[in-house]
C-alpha cells in the first residue's frame, strides 16, 4: 500500500510543478543563510496524505507498543537477564529512540499546515535520527557474534552506543556549518542527510564524500559482517541431522535475514548512491523501509515468536492485571 501510495504519488508531481508555498526570504538573517526549514507538502490530494498518515500512525503506534513491551518484559524478569536478551533489550529502546526522532513531525507534516522547522530544530532531529539509527547499526552487528555476548555484552552495547553519538554528532555540526541560502523546503518526510545537503549552497562535495565514509562504515561493514556470521549460521543449519529442526532453524534465520536485508539495503541505496542520481519519491520509500516498516518488524522477528519472551510477557501483563484490581 505504501508502495502505490508513494508511487502515485511521484506520477502526479511530474505531471504537477508545486508552488513554493513558502517565501524564503522571510526566514533568511542579515547574512542570507536560511534560518528556517519546511518539510514539502507530500500531496495536494487530501485523500492521499491521510491514507498515508493513517498507515504510519498504525505502524508507529505497534512499533512502540511492541518495542516497549520487549523492553519492559526483560527488565521486569530476572530469567531473561541473560546477554542476548540484553541486546535484545537495547535494540528495543533504539527502535523507540529511532522512530520517535522523525515520526511524530512527519505526522504532523502530513496533515497540518504546521510543517515549518526551525534550523536548530532541523539539525536536533537529524542528530538524534542518526545517532540511534547508526547504533542500532552497529548493535546488530555486536549481536550476530554471540560467542563474545557474554564476555563483552555490556561493553559492545556501550561502544555502539558511542560510535552512534560521535558519528551523528559529526556529521550533523559538519552539515549545519554550512550556509542555506535558499530553497527552504524539504522534498522529503523529516530532517535526512541527503535532502538538507541539497538545500546547501556552496560546494559540498567533502561533505557527501564524509556521508559516503560515514555509511561505508557504519552501515556497509556491519552489514557484511551479519552476512558472514549468517553464512557461518547457514552452514551449520545444514549439517544437522534432523530435518525438523533444520527447517524450524531455516525459517528463523531467513526472516531474520529479511528484515536486515530490509535495514541495511534501503539504508545502503540512500546513502552510497550518487547526488545526481537522488529521487525524491524513491528517497522516501526508503527512508520508510528503514525507519517504519524494519522498526515495526523487529520485535516480532526477534523477540514475539520467542517463547521464553512470550512467557516473560504473560507473566508482566498479568501482574499488571492483578495491580489494576486491586
Amino acid at each position: 500500500i505504501l508502495f502505490l501510495i508513494l508511487s502515485s504519488h511521484h506520477v502526479l508531481s511530474q505531471e504537477t510543478e508545486y508552488s513554493m508555498t513558502f517565501n524564503c526570504s522571510l526566514w533568511q538573517d542579515n547574512s542570507m543563510s536560511v534560518k528556517r526549514f519546511a518539510f514539502a507538502r507530500f500531496s495536494e490530494v487530501t485523500e492521499q496524505c491521510f491514507l498515508l498518515f493513517t498507515l504510519i500512525l498504525l505502524m508507529f503506534l505497534a512499533s512502540l507498543a511492541g518495542n516497549a513491551l520487549i523492553a519492559t518484559a526483560i527488565w521486569t524478569n530476572p530469567v531473561l537477564h541473560t546477554p542476548m536478551y540484553f541486546f535484545l533489550a537495547n535494540l528495543s529502546l533504539l527502535e523507540i529512540g529511532y522512530t520517535c526522532s522523525v515520526i511524530p513531525k512527519m505526522l504532523q507534516s502530513l496533515v497540518s499546515e504546521a510543517r515549518g522547522i526551525s534550523r536548530e530544530g532541523c539539525a536536533t532531529q537529524m542528530f538524534f535520527f542518526a545517532f540511534f539509527g547508526i547504533s542500532e547499526c552497529c548493535l546488530l552487528a555486536a549481536m550476530a557474534f554471540d560467542r563474545y555476548m557474554a564476555i563483552l555484552c555490556v561493553h559492545l552495547a556501550m561502544v555502539s552506543w558511542g560510535v552512534g553519538c560521535m558519528v551523528a554528532l559529526g556529521q550533523t555540526n559538519y552539515i549545519f556549518s554550512l550556509d542555506f541560502c535558499g530553497p527552504c523546503e524539504i522534498d522529503h518526510f523529516f530532517c535526512d542527510l541527503p535532502p538538507i545537503l541539497a538545500l546547501a549552497c556552496g560546494d559540498t562535495s567533502h561533505n557527501e564524500a564524509a556521508v559516503f565514509v560515514a555509511a561505508t562504515l557504519c552501515i556497509s561493514s556491519p552489514f557484511l559482517l551479519i552476512i558472514a556470521s549468517y553464512g557461518r549460521i547457514l552452514a551449520a543449519v545444514l549439517s544437522m541431522p534432523s530435518p525438523e529442526g533444520r527447517q524450524k532453524a531455516l525459517s528463523t534465520c531467513s526472516s531474520h535475514l529479511l528484515v536486515v536485508t530490509l535495514f541495511y539495503g534501503s539504508a545502503s541505496v540512500t546513502y552510497l548512491r550518487p547526488k545526481a542520481s537522488h529521487s525524491p519519491g524513491i528517497d522516501k520509500l526508503l527512508a520508510l523501509s528503514y525507519t517504519m516498516v524494519t522498526s515495526m518488524l523487529n520485535p516480532i522477528i526477534y523477540s514475539l515468536r520467542n517463547k521464553d519472551v512470550k512467557a516473560a510477557l504473560r507473566r508482566t501483563l498479568g501482574k499488571k492485571k492483578v495491580l489494576a484490581h486491586r
